[in-house]
């Protein structure tokens, strides 16, 4: 991205992002964005389903319903809330049947096909076009920023159809994608605005708005959203439904962190310089290990810079040639890079279907491994605590039920569930109440409830002492800031109640109560939502190519900043936004939110669970 501003550029004829949607300056669209927003007023329209007037949205004033005696501000729409969770929690955990997604209707997916068709035929036409004439977007030497533009000199980075994808599709929508922001990710989020000159082949920050006019720059600037960020940056304050601040530490931090996390640079350094084998560890490193082990019931801990990596890197050090691996098939990237990189042999098995896990187990020991037919060395099944573009949890019941009777060990990744699901944060095996000695390798991030970076594996002391001396993230890799060290100590104190307060059982509450409300709006506006109750996760579908930009454009010009997923990150068929709810949210907040979502799925046609049609 870049940052620099051409005075010479001639801004009317310019495709900018003001509404971080590729637009033409103009007067018409400068009165759409700079019109009014909905009131955070509390949302009262919903579905026949809702139509009592115990069900009204609008909260209470004062009514005392809380074991803490705070007021409860679901109290309205308390009862039926928990009789869908109740309802869901039965059916999942202790009926175990599978939570089936709801399926595309037809015309959405003749549409989705229609659409990629389009947009595929119109970009080899558009190719075959320059190629003819020697000019083109990714072929003028005029309009070329960087030598690789020049494909004569350089070949291109991508290949055949990633190459053909990334420009032909990608880049018609890129604005929708790798936001940059000017704040805290807490619950009001500071977007930077962009713009592009090359028909969104690259994207600028905007500086301080003169290449849009002084005229030009008032009208905009006294629109609802717009602010100005340090250094003179434009920027949209949006209503945060993306950020993974499911705690809400990102909106309190000054209160509950602040003091211990400054103290801790007095006397460490911000980055250790070295692996955790050289000289990396610190007193915080132990201490924060220690605190992870006693937090999850296990023996033994270890502390990784980074999310990702932990899957990647901790996987092939635990599995490699003679092991089997065995993977839920909507797994994480990381995991699915860990997996392959280890060497094992690779099964999978259908999302959370505990009796095909079990089928494959059986084959796996009778047969052994392929063409040798020796038995594997040990089988590793890998599932998440809650899967992250589905906002489902785990059928963890189940699968450790079926590991322990077959003698697999049992990988579970809690990188959205620790700190967020169970009464106490301890993550999935507390909110399924599994006994944590049945599942045999815990693994975390501190970067969704803890306000950090990083990652955890917790274990028997014999895996984590393996895994110092194995683990390419322990031998190699930078270890982890201490004072990032400090942050995540001082917030698992916050959530135990070590701080003297009740604000981490007021945290979990509000997550569980703010996600629960926010789900159960949706599904009334008759929208495809998947996932369960209880999950701060809540993705809905989009289906259609065309409706992945429109949607976050329409709520970004709204002032609520979302996530919106496409392939190849999820099926074709399967496009779809995802909102991330927060303790730090309020019930203003979500109602806002879900009044602008109302009135996107409207315009987008978006409710496929009243309408073929949407």
């Amino acid at each position: 991205m870049r940052d620099s501003i051409d005075d010479d550029v001639d801004w009317s004829k310019t495709s900018l992002s003001v509404d971080d949607a590729p637009i033409i300056i103009s007067r018409e669209s400068l009165t759409e964005n700079c019109s009014p927003v909905p009131s955070q007023s509390s949302v009262t329209e919903s579905s026949s389903s809702d139509t009592s007037d115990d069900n009204s949205s609008s909260a209470p004033s004062s009514v005392p319903d809380d074991e803490d005696g705070d007021y409860d501000i679901y109290l309205d729409v308390r009862d039926r809330m928990e009789r869908l969770v109740a309802k869901d929690r039965q059916s999942y955990l202790f009926e175990h049947k599978l939570h089936e997604p709801p399926s595309i209707p037809f015309f959405a997916a003749l549409t989705t096909y229609l659409g990629y068709t389009v947009l595929i035929v119109v970009g080899h036409i558009r190719d075959l076009c320059a190629s003819l004439f020697r000019n083109g977007r990714y072929r003028s030497k005029a309009q070329a920023q960087f030598p690789s533009d020049d494909l004569t000199l350089f070949a291109p980075l991508l290949k055949s159809w990633e190459n053909f994808y990334t420009r032909r599709l990608y880049h018609r929508i890129q604005d929708c994608f790798n936001r940059p922001i000017a704040s805290s990710p807490g619950a009001i989020i500071h977007v930077l605005e962009r713009g592009s000159r090359d028909g969104m082949k690259t994207m600028h920050v905007l500086n301080d708005g003169r290449e849009l006019g002084d005229e030009v720059k008032r009208e905009y600037m006294e629109g609802n959203h717009a602010s100005i960020a340090i250094g003179g940056r434009i920027t949209r304050r949006c209503l945060n439904l993306g950020s993974y601040n499911y705690l809400g530490f990102a909106d309190d931090w000054n209160a509950t962190c602040e003091s211990d996390v400054l103290a801790s640079t007095s006397n460490l350094p911000m980055s250790c310089g070295s692996s955790r084998m050289e000289c990396g560890a610190t007193a915080l490193h132990i201490e924060l290990e220690e605190m992870v082990a006693d937090f999850l019931g296990k023996e033994s801990a270890i502390v990784y810079n980074m999310g990702f990596n932990t899957n990647a890197n901790t996987i092939p050090a635990l599995a490699g040639r003679g092991d089997l691996l065995i993977s839920d098939e909507l797994n994480h990237t990381s995991i699915v890079n860990g997996a392959r990189g280890s060497g094992a042999a690779i099964r999978t098995f259908r999302h959370n279907d505990a009796a095909q896990l079990e089928v494959i187990l059986r084959e796996a020991i009778v047969m052994g491994r392929p063409r040798m037919r020796r038995p594997f060395s040990k089988i590793l099944v890998l599932v998440e605590g809650i899967y992250s573009m589905e906002g489902e949890y785990c059928n963890l019941n189940e699968i450790s039920r079926v590991c322990n009777k077959y003698g697999a060990y049992l990988y579970l990744d809690e990188a959205h569930s620790i700190g967020a699901m169970g009464k106490t944060g301890r993550g999935m095996v507390e909110y399924c109440g599994v006994n944590s000695d049945n599942v045999h390798i815990m693994m975390g991030t501190f970067s969704k409830s803890f306000g950090g970076m990083g990652g955890y594996i917790a274990s028997s002391k014999s895996v984590i002492d393996l895994l110092r001396s194995k683990c390419a993230a322990s031998l190699y890799h930078n270890s982890l800031s201490p004072i990032v060290c400090q942050q995540i100590i001082t917030s698992f104190r916050v959530i135990k109640g070590e701080d003297g307060t009740t604000i981490g059982k007021q945290k979990l509450r509000n997550l569980r109560d703010n996600s629960n409300y926010f789900r159960m709006r949706l599904i009334d506006m008759g929208l495809h939502v998947l996932g369960n109750y209880d999950s701060p996760v809540m993705p809905i579908m989009l289906y259609n190519p065309t409706k992945i930009a429109a949607f976050s454009r329409e709520c970004f010009k709204r002032g609520i900043a979302v996530v919106v997923v496409g392939f190849p990150a999820v099926p074709i068929l399967m496009s779809r936004a995802r909102f991330c709810i927060s303790a730090g949210h309020t019930r203003e907040d979500l109602d806002r939110a879900l009044k602008v979502i109302d009135e996107v799925a409207d315009i987008l046609k978006l409710r496929y669970a009243v309408s073929a049609f949407g």
